[in-house]
């Protein structure tokens, strides 16, 4: 490679890349790449070419580096992104190159960029559906089965239980020694209902009252004619005198 050739490349490039070109040596330059389309919102992305050319440019590639001066690269990311300039650069073995080789690498910056966006977006449409699912699980509860409501009146019947006793001993407190004697002496006393489940032939323990030999009389066997019957003779018998 002469030094005229390289020369005229690098003047070529520095009328084209005027504040982003820095001329290391004869051998080396450094440029500063942008993506070649911006998109709104996103954070500064900026990353450094560095282009170190062997004396068979333009016969043999040159050596690049990537470095980032704004934002963030990923080793991974920088790797894809050599390959790509690596594969462009063996397309025009024999050709200046530099200028080729920064245009592509705008080009891919912009795609990692969408890539980036694009990730983002996805993470935050999961984030927001998994929110949803777990506000959608908080309100819903848990379905009710036939063991899961047995275990539930088990526990709610201990703690009313448990709440009765305690409102019971706050309200004995408040109480006087008497007060309390008499509250305790009512709270012992049998219901009506429990004197009547403890008796359920009380109907039939009645009869023993009965007086021997008296007799029980069904008023449905009378029948209202034979009554009225007896009433007319009752008063045939019946005689009003004038003598007074």
């Amino acid at each position: 490679m002469s030094a005229e050739v390289l020369t005229e490349e690098f003047e070529v490039l520095e009328s084209i890349y005027p504040t982003e070109l820095s001329i290391v040596s004869d051998r080396e330059i450094q440029i500063d790449v942008e993506p070649d389309d911006a998109i709104d919102g996103e954070h500064p992305f900026k990353l450094q070419l560095s282009v170190h050319y062997p004396d068979e440019y333009p016969d043999s590639l040159p050596d690049l580096t990537l470095v980032a001066i704004e934002g963030e690269l990923e080793d991974a990311e920088r790797e894809t992104l050599l390959e790509s300039l690596t594969e462009v650069g063996e397309e025009n073995i024999g050709m200046a190159m530099t200028f080729t080789l920064v245009s592509h690498l705008r080009e891919q910056m912009a795609s990692l960029v969408r890539k980036r966006a694009d990730q983002l977006m996805a993470e935050e449409t999961e984030k927001e559906r998994l929110a949803i699912e777990a506000e959608e699980a908080r309100t819903r509860g848990t379905p009710v089965t036939v063991e899961s409501f047995k275990a539930w009146k088990i526990k709610f019947a201990r703690e009313m239980t448990q709440k009765k006793s305690k409102d019971e001993e706050e309200r004995l407190r408040a109480l006087s020694p008497k007060e309390r004697e008499e509250w305790k002496r009512a709270a012992t006393r049998p219901t009506g209902r429990q004197l009547f489940e403890k008796n359920k032939n009380l109907e039939h323990d009645d009869d023993s009252f009965v007086e021997e030999g008296t007799v029980s009389v069904d008023i449905s066997q009378y029948d209202r004619s034979q009554l009225r019957a007896h009433e007319d003779d009752d008063d045939d018998g019946m005689h009003f005198s004038d003598s007074d």
